[in-house]
C-alpha cells in the first residue's frame, strides 16, 4: 500500500492539475504556431515557472494558517494563554476562526486564574481552620493534612502523607456512620470529636475526606457559660430571700437587746417572724422548682391518642374557655404525664395572656411532614423581648417560678421534638408550636 499523501502535497497537486488543462492548451498553441524555437523554448520556460510559483505561493497561502492555528491551539494545549494569532477579524471566515480561537485563549485563561485563586484560597482555609481536615486516597493512605491536624497527630505533614489510615491512628474515622460523635485520643489528648467524612476524586481517583471538630472545648465553654448564667440567676433568688431575713433578724435582734422595750413589741416580733417565715417558704419552693427541672425523668413511652390529649388538657383550664380545632386522628408513642405537664404550662400562658387582654385561646394539631404540630394561639398583648423565654426561673408574671417554659421544652426535647414560641405574624398575641416526630 502507497503512503498517505500529506495534506500540503495533496493540495499542491490540486492546484497543479487544476492548472494543467490551461497550460496544455497554451503550449499547443505556442508550439504549434509560426514562432522560432528560441521564443517557444522562452515562453515555454516562463509559463512553467510562473505556474509553479503560484502553486507554491498558492500551497504556501492556504497552508500558513493552518500552522499558525496549529500553534495556537498546541500552546493552549501546553497551558501557554498568552499567545495570540494576529489577522483575527470578522469578514472573513479565516479571520473569524483566528478571532474565536483567541478568544478561546482568554477566556481559558481566565477560567485558569480563577482556577488558581479559588484553589489558594481552598489551601489558604484549609491551612487555618481550627479543624482538623485529613485526605485518603483508595489504598487508605494519608494524601492531605492541615496544620490543625498536623497538631492534632503531633508530628508535620512531610512525616505523615504517604503513611495508612491505622499507621496515624485514624482508621476508625474511616468507617461507620457520618457525621457522629466519636471518644478518641491522639498526640494532642483525647476527647469527643464530631466525625464528618466526604467523598470527592482527584485526578480520576476516588478519594475520602476526614473532617475532624473538637467538641470539648465547646462543650466546656457552653458548661461554663451555663454555670454562670445559673449562678447570677440562684444569687439573685437567693439573695432577695436572705437579704429582708437578715435585716429583719437584725431588727428583732436589736428589738429583744433593748432593756425598755415598747408596749407593742410582741406584735412586732410577730410580723418580723412572719416576714422571715414568708421569705424562708419562697426560698424553699424556689429550690424545690429547681430540683423539680434538674430531675426530670426520662419519659416512658406509651400510645398517646392526640385528640384525647389535646381535649383533656382544653377541658382542664376554668378561668376561659379554650377553642379547640381538630385535627386528623393521631396516635404517638411518648409519655403521657409529660406531655399532659408540657400542654398545660403552655395552655396556662395562653390564657394569662389573653385574660390581659380579654382575648381568645385556640388550640388545635396537624400533621406534617411527617411530624405532629401542635399549636396554642392566644390574643394576649404579646412579648416584648423573646430572647429570656427560655431562660430558667425568669418570668414577667408576680407569681410565676419561671420554670413552666423552661420544663416544657426540656420535656419536649426528651421526646425528640422541640418547642418554640413566639409573638404571631400578622396580629397581636403569641404562638406555640410544639413539634413531635410521628
Amino acid at each position: 500500500m502507497s503512503p498517505k499523501l500529506s495534506h500540503d502535497t495533496r493540495i499542491l497537486l490540486m492546484i497543479v492539475v487544476g492548472a494543467v488543462p490551461a497550460v496544455v492548451a497554451a503550449m499547443l498553441l505556442l508550439w504549434l504556431g509560426d514562432l522560432t524555437a528560441k521564443v517557444q523554448w522562452t515562453i515555454t520556460v516562463v509559463v512553467i515557472g510562473w505556474w509553479a510559483a503560484f502553486a507554491f505561493a498558492v500551497r504556501e497561502r492556504i497552508i500558513r494558517p493552518l500552522q499558525t492555528l496549529s500553534n495556537l491551539l498546541a500552546a493552549l494545549h501546553e497551558g501557554d494563554f498568552s499567545i495570540r494569532a494576529r489577522g483575527a477579524s470578522t469578514n472573513e471566515a479565516l479571520g473569524l476562526a483566528l478571532l474565536e480561537l483567541n478568544q478561546l485563549g482568554t477566556m481559558l485563561r481566565e477560567q485558569r486564574l480563577g482556577a488558581v485563586e479559588a484553589t489558594a484560597l481552598l489551601r489558604t482555609v484549609i491551612r487555618e481552620i481550627d479543624v482538623a481536615v485529613f485526605a485518603f486516597d483508595g489504598e487508605h493512605r494519608l494524601r492531605l493534612s492541615n496544620r490543625a491536624g498536623e497538631q492534632l497527630l503531633g508530628a508535620p505533614a512531610s512525616e505523615l502523607l504517604g503513611k495508612s489510615a491505622t499507621e496515624v491512628g485514624l482508621s476508625e474515622c474511616l468507617t461507620g456512620e457520618s457525621p457522629r460523635v466519636m471518644e478518641a485520643g491522639f498526640a494532642r489528648g483525647g476527647g469527643r470529636w464530631e466525625l464528618r467524612r466526604g467523598s470527592f476524586r482527584q485526578e480520576g481517583r476516588p478519594h475520602q475526606l476526614v473532617v475532624l471538630s473538637d467538641l470539648s472545648r465547646t462543650l466546656r465553654e457552653e458548661e461554663r457559660q451555663a454555670w454562670k448564667r445559673l449562678v447570677r440567676v440562684l444569687s439573685h433568688e437567693i439573695n432577695n430571700s436572705l437579704a429582708p431575713i437578715k435585716s429583719t433578724a437584725g431588727s428583732l435582734k436589736s428589738l429583744m437587746d433593748r432593756r425598755q422595750r415598747p408596749s407593742d413589741w410582741e406584735e412586732d416580733m410577730s410580723r418580723g417572724l412572719e416576714v422571715i417565715g414568708a421569705r424562708s417558704e419562697a426560698l424553699i419552693r424556689f429550690m424545690q422548682s429547681y430540683a423539680r427541672l434538674a430531675r426530670l425523668p426520662p419519659p416512658k413511652l406509651a400510645s398517646v391518642d392526640v385528640g384525647s390529649w389535646v381535649r383533656r388538657v382544653a377541658r382542664l383550664e376554668t378561668r376561659l374557655p379554650v377553642d379547640v380545632t381538630n385535627g386528623a386522628d393521631l396516635t404517638i408513642q411518648a409519655d403521657g404525664d409529660q406531655l399532659d405537664q408540657l400542654l398545660i404550662n403552655v395552655v396556662g400562658n395562653a390564657v394569662d395572656a389573653a385574660l390581659e387582654t380579654g382575648g381568645r385561646v385556640r388550640v388545635g394539631w396537624q400533621a406534617e411532614n411527617g411530624q405532629l404540630e401542635v399549636w396554642v394561639e392566644d390574643d394576649g398583648p404579646g412579648i416584648a423581648d423573646t430572647t429570656n423565654l427560655f431562660v430558667p426561673f425568669f418570668t414577667t408574671k408576680p407569681t410565676g417560678s419561671g420554670i413552666g417554659l423552661v420544663l416544657s421544652r426540656q420535656i419536649a426535647e426528651a421526646h425528640g421534638g422541640v418547642l418554640t414560641v413566639g409573638n404571631r405574624w400578622g396580629g397581636r398575641g403569641c404562638r406555640a408550636l410544639l413539634r413531635l416526630p410521628l
